[in-house]
């Protein structure tokens, strides 16, 4: 689960999502080596994971369909409690964040947002999702993707942010690319799954450029 590729489906209108949702995003703000911050859209709420998630998130990342483009999920409740025993390790270590996506009117995890350093310091970090495909193309995925890029850029100020997806892999690759992030290649052979190695594309996202984007989008910059 340290690198997981993103696959799931955007909502098809990103301007509309990103102003509406910005407006009703509130941040409880914390050191996030300390404790990652509650980050609150319009949609769904992102916090730390907790060892009572452990259940519904095998449910909803254990499926063929969700974990066909994904680094192989824990396959038990007690696989999935010493993930999120490890989460909490190597954020406290400031090394990683890995945020439960809880929809409102929900009190448990139906994905996960997660954010890596890929050098000391975030100046070039990698992000990766995955959530319960009962929630595909609802609006969560953007409501929650923005808030972790936000997250990355302002709060552990990232310089770059990479993604990886599978060729193969139409639903996440059109989801990084309505975010506005920009595919710089093709990593062969660079994702083993099921015991074949499969190309991935490499999505780069930079801090001018999605600040850019949230003043065009008439969003205020921190």
């Amino acid at each position: 689960m340290e690198r997981t590729a993103i696959g799931n489906e955007l909502v098809s209108s990103l301007r509309a999502v990103l102003a509406s949702s910005r407006s009703a995003t509130t941040t409880t703000t914390s050191d996030w080596k300390q404790a990652l911050p509650v980050l609150t859209g319009s949609m769904v709420t992102l916090r730390e994971l907790k060892l009572s998630d452990a259940t519904s998130l095998l449910s909803m990342l254990s499926t063929e369909e969700v974990a066909r483009f994904i680094s192989p999920p824990p396959t038990t409740v007690e696989g999935f409690e010493r993930f999120i025993a490890w989460t909490h390790r190597e954020r406290a270590a400031g090394n990683y964040a890995c945020f439960a996506v809880v929809p409102h009117g929900m009190d448990t995890a139906i994905g996960i947002f997660q954010v890596r350093q890929l050098e000391p310091g975030f100046g070039t970090a990698e992000w990766g999702f995955a959530m319960g495909s009962g929630f595909w193309g609802t609006g969560m995925f953007m409501d929650g993707a923005r808030m972790v890029i936000d997250f990355a850029f302002d709060t552990i100020q990232t310089h770059r942010l990479e993604a990886r997806a599978a060729v193969l892999n139409g639903r996440g690759n059109g989801a990084l690319r309505k975010i506005g992030a920009m595919q710089e290649g093709i990593l062969r052979k660079s994702f083993l799954r099921n015991g074949e190695y499969i190309d991935q594309a490499l999505w780069t996202i930079l801090d001018e450029d999605w600040k850019a984007q949230r003043v065009i989008w008439g969003v205020s910059v921190h």
